[in-house]
């Protein structure tokens, strides 16, 4: 099991309210994390027979199945009592958007049996706008910080449209339950883990509504934590304050956008992209990755990249599966 040492950073992602009873089709052709985790009302079935685990294994694109291959060695190494249910999905599948539909059906219905799942990042192309994101070397000593983002709403709730040519509207959505929700669980997780401190990471000095409804859910609930120091932070000052000093972060809460900026910075402060481990926890549901979203295909196929991100996350999701 990975140590969790001086240069250990988590990115965790709280997703709420998705419906996996949705078919591909049905939702967009182009939407893979809005239909994997959470069923409010399904009771999880965990894949597990005679003390093993059945876990969902999606390798993704670039580096990803390299990555894979490593952990699947190590866990047959070691006697890990996990069995990988292997699927094909890749951004490179949109050349035929039906064959992709139907892979993406049976990563959901995968993901849906099995309860558990872990992935490699997958390629997100830039040249098809109604596509949306499959996975949607400065060093410091004594990094120790955990990065919780909220990951349906906010900018990346892909609700954008053209009113008329050369003018885009993008709507950021933001709702007090999943604020609240996002809120909770960071204070939940500092006290589970024996953390002391909670940081709201926000821009409500602009976004007053929007942001502002996220750090007012914040504050009423830091007043149930009296034992956990809360404080908040603007998100450009917040980026400025984790390279020049970030042991002055323990945990960290924000909304969807600034938690993929915040969650690259962190990784450049440990060694990179290939050291960060995440995880998308709904509830019912739970997906593993790279805390980065680097596929890598710069390296693809040259045996040097490293798998310690993925392994990293193999742990965590060992320690999900108890």
């Amino acid at each position: 099991m990975a140590a969790r040492g001086a240069t250990w950073i988590r990115s965790i992602k709280r997703i709420y309210g998705l419906d996996l009873g949705r078919t591909c089709h049905q939702v967009s052709p182009l939407i893979l994390k809005k239909s994997l985790l959470h069923q409010a009302h399904e009771v999880p079935l965990r894949a597990k027979y005679g003390g093993r685990h059945t876990v969902t294994l999606i390798p993704g694109d670039g580096v990803g199945p390299a990555m894979v291959t490593a952990v699947q060695d190590i866990f047959r190494y070691i006697g890990a009592p996990v069995d990988f249910e292997e699927l094909t999905l890749s951004g490179l599948d949109l050349t035929d958007e039906e064959i992709f539909c139907d892979k993406m059906d049976d990563v959901v219905t995968s993901v849906k049996r099995n309860g558990v799942a872990i992935k490699g990042n997958i390629f997100t192309p830039l040249d098809k706008p109604t596509f949306k994101s499959l996975n949607v070397e400065l060093r410091h000593n004594n990094v120790d910080l955990v990065i919780i983002r909220e990951n349906t709403e906010g900018e990346y709730s892909h609700i954008e449209h053209e009113n008329v040519t050369g003018v885009i509207e993008s709507f950021k959505i933001m709702t007090e339950e999943k604020c609240t929700l996002i809120a909770k669980y960071a204070f939940d997780f500092a006290v589970k883990h024996g953390r002391k401190k909670v940081t709201a990471v926000h821009k409500a000095n602009i976004m007053k509504l929007g942001d502002g409804l996220f750090l007012r859910c914040c504050g009423e609930v830091a007043k149930d934590y009296p034992d956990i120091e809360y404080n908040s932070m603007i998100i450009d000052n917040c980026c400025m304050q984790l390279v020049s000093n970030p042991q002055q972060f323990d945990v960290m809460v924000m909304p969807n956008l600034y938690g993929n900026i915040v969650s690259n910075i962190g990784a450049s402060l440990v060694g990179g992209p290939g050291i960060v481990p995440g995880e998308n926890v709904g509830g019912d549901y739970a997906v593993f990755e790279s805390g980065s979203r680097h596929t890598g295909r710069d390296i693809e196929g040259k045996n040097i990249s490293n798998p310690m991100s993925l392994l990293f996350a193999s742990t965590l999701m060992l320690e999900h599966l108890g």
